[in-house]
């Protein structure tokens, strides 16, 4: 379909550190390969998707969230002529830089470091992790990942002017990343908006006929499923009609991008780059859709006040977390401690919470903040 704007693994601008080529493997495999041997990749098993670890060993979590993704990804890629080893690579590291507890622990890291100056973003700290603080190589720092697959990870789901982020200026800022990295945002959203409505009716919070009467496109789904299979069980009714949804949404992506580009009239790769918009996006029929099932989930799932409150807790325990490491510097590790007489004491600690995982945030925490409080009560 689109093949001929498919990026070409032999166009890629390389490594940081060059390397031999594989005999077997193009780059973007071995980058694919490379993320998922990553220490930081089999950390998202234990953070938070929306559920927090723990509840159920059946909801999401940030690692198999990743996976659905991909596999999203890389069917549309597929489907459309594109590189999918390109956009596997990219969908298996977008999520790579999630501190603990999901988007509420990214905005209270935010909210700590705007004291400073700075800022959190969990793309361009997952930047920072395959460039610097993964290592498994005795050759070079990180990973060493292709340019493509780098620039991907800051640019999958915003594109930046030049001057915007000074420190992001090497990945072509004003150029719209490739049409493989393009995907990646509305895979996500497509994998999110579905398995979320899973995991809702799976504890329990949410019924059928409350999407039925907010999603349009579900009401359709379900209503026929109902009319299929009259004698399948509430569970198995639903989980066809959300299967129904996730490969309408799919399928919207596919056609809608295919009618994008071909709108565009672009010829290659180069001119995906320099088109002034993405040209990865749903037909408008599914972008209603994702619409619908956003506002669904953020009126009936998101807000409802057993996650509300879990998240109060989560991100009042990090901000202190921030703040006594702040005072205390000796408390943190001591690859920490010594990456902090080169770096600014904010960033480490920032670098040091975003990297853990919600468990082991939760161990620090009783082990330091708490019995640090604990020994304050006790000093007269």
């Amino acid at each position: 379909m689109l093949s001929h704007l498919r990026f070409p693994v032999e166009a890629g601008r390389g490594r940081r550190y060059p390397e031999p080529e594989h005999p077997y493997r193009t780059a973007f495999q071995r980058d694919r390969d490379r993320v998922i041997h990553s220490r930081a990749f089999r950390r998202l098993e234990a953070k938070t998707q929306v559920f927090a670890t723990g509840l159920s060993d059946h909801f999401r979590n940030r690692l198999t969230h990743t996976l659905e993704v991909a596999q999203i990804a890389r069917t549309v890629a597929g489907v459309l002529g594109l590189n999918a080893d390109l956009s596997e690579a990219l969908a298996l590291a977008h999520d790579l830089g999630h501190p603990p507890f999901g988007h509420a622990g990214e905005a209270e890291l935010n909210r700590q470091m705007n004291a400073f100056g700075d800022s959190f973003d969990h793309n361009i700290h997952a930047l920072r992790l395959v460039e610097t603080f993964e290592q498994r190589y005795a050759r070079f720092p990180g990973l060493n990942l292709t340019f493509e697959v780098r620039e991907g990870l800051v640019k999958h789901s915003r594109d930046f002017e030049p001057g915007e982020l000074p420190e992001m200026e090497e990945y072509l800022p004003g150029f719209r990343p490739p049409l493989e990295a393009q995907l990646i945002d509305l895979a996500d959203e497509i994998a999110y908006d579905t398995s979320d409505l899973d995991d809702a009716f799976a504890a329990g919070w949410i019924h059928p006929d409350q999407i039925a009467n907010q999603v349009p496109a579900f009401r359709d789904a379900w209503e026929t499923v109902q009319t299929m299979f009259p004698g399948a069980s509430q569970r198995d009714q639903f989980l066809e009609a959300e299967r129904s949804v996730l490969n309408s949404l799919v399928t919207g992506l596919i056609e809608g991008t295919l009618a994008a580009a071909n709108s565009a009239h672009v010829t290659d790769f180069e001119e995906v780059r320099k088109f002034p918009e993405r040209l990865a996006r749903f037909t408008p029929q599914c972008a209603g859709a994702a619409r619908d099932l956003k506002s669904f989930l953020q009126n009936f799932m998101y807000s409802a006040a057993d996650l509300e409150s879990g998240r109060r807790v989560a991100t009042a325990r990090l901000a202190k977390m921030f703040q006594v490491f702040l005072k205390r510097p000796d408390l943190l590790p001591e690859n920490y401690s010594e990456a902090a007489l080169s770096e600014p004491l904010h960033r480490v600690i920032c670098d040091y919470i975003a990297g853990m995982t919600d468990p082991y945030f939760e161990r620090v925490y009783s082990s330091e903040v708490v019995k640090l409080d604990s020994s304050a009560e006790r000093t007269p």
